[in-house]
């Protein structure tokens, strides 16, 4: 009995490997098409993520620049001088600047989607000149993140920027024109651009799955009796959440890593946002390419990248049922 068992598991196994070996045959070619994205991939993302992890552990700032990867090798004291010395340099705004990541993440990711359904709700709608009205939809999503941040600049400047023209001047809405890009009014500041920016991509993923939706759905909803309301809940929501699930990924992933329009709003790069404007993309090209400090540089970085795999890791388990092909 053992024997032929044996025999029999044999059989399977020789078989698995033959079947393997047919597969690589036949897709060979495919697998060689394969071979420039991967040595791509490996020189553009590995390779350097490698690098940096390695980075952040060692002792590499303008005195030991030279000897770049063979920088004097100490371990967490870079992580540790990031999280808990006071007198690190790094340190100095970092928590800030994760507070401020943080509420900024937050108000983005969720004020596009909201947005971005209601407008994916109005144009999907018959009316005169709905293609244009599209079209303008799209603009700010054609615009350059850095132009995006030099136009705003000056959008919200006290006495000069068109905002507080509108709502001081002529809308007489404030009873003084207030500084926009100092205090606490820095990361409204910040938060609306990057809003009006990635508004339209929310805007168009979402029309995408409203157009998908088969009206008999809410043929038979109208049957019954349901009003707008329960029809959005009950039909329109459910049947958006993969295209809701891969939206919100794409904005928490792009808001944790935003760097451009609060780069060239404040300074074109070289400036300082302050407590309430400063993020964390900004706070660490800050300390490692303008102070030499690569190394707590390297250690911050990934820092913010374990917090964003585990904001993906929630996100996954929130979202991993709808991601089912059923």
């Amino acid at each position: 009995m053992d024997i032929q068992l044996k025999k029999s598991t044999i059989g399977v196994k020789e078989k698995r490997s033959s079947y393997l070996l047919y597969s690589i045959k036949q897709n060979l070619f495919a697998y060689a098409m394969l071979i420039p994205a991967f040595v791509a991939m490996m020189c553009i993302h590995f390779i350097p993520m490698i690098q940096g992890i390695y980075i952040s552990f060692l002792n590499l700032n303008m005195m030991t620049m030279t000897k770049f990867l063979n920088a004097p090798f100490i371990g967490f004291q870079n992580y540790y001088e990031v999280l808990f010395d006071p007198d690190s340099l790094i340190r100095t705004g970092f928590l800030n600047a994760l507070r401020n990541t943080a509420i900024y993440t937050i108000v983005v990711t969720f004020a596009t989607f909201a947005l971005g359904i209601i407008l994916a709700m109005l144009v999907n709608r018959e009316f005169k000149g709905r293609g244009i009205v599209r079209t303008a939809l799209l603009m700010p999503w054609v615009v350059p993140s850095y132009v995006v941040g030099i136009v705003w600049g000056f959008l919200w400047r006290q006495d000069s920027g068109l905002i507080n023209i509108i709502l001081h001047d002529i809308l007489h809405i404030l009873p003084e024109k207030p500084y926009w890009l100092l205090g606490q009014n820095q990361i409204w500041a910040i938060i609306l651009p990057t809003i009006w920016r990635g508004l339209p991509l929310s805007m168009i993923l979402m029309l995408a799955g409203l157009q998908s939706i088969s009206p008999d759905y809410y043929e038979a909803a109208d049957i019954d009796g349901a009003n707008g309301w329960q029809k959005f809940w009950n039909i329109t929501l459910p049947l958006l959440k993969p295209i809701l699930a891969i939206n919100i990924m794409f904005s928490l992933i792009s808001n944790i890593y935003s760097y451009n329009i609060v780069a060239m709003m404040f300074g074109n790069g070289a400036g300082i946002p302050g407590d309430w404007g400063d993020l964390l993309m900004t706070n660490i090209h800050r300390n490692s390419f303008q102070l030499w400090q690569f190394g707590p540089g390297a250690a911050a970085l990934m820092i913010v990248m374990f917090f964003a795999l585990g904001v993906v890791a929630l996100w996954y388990a929130f979202f991993k049922d709808d991601l089912v092909v059923k």
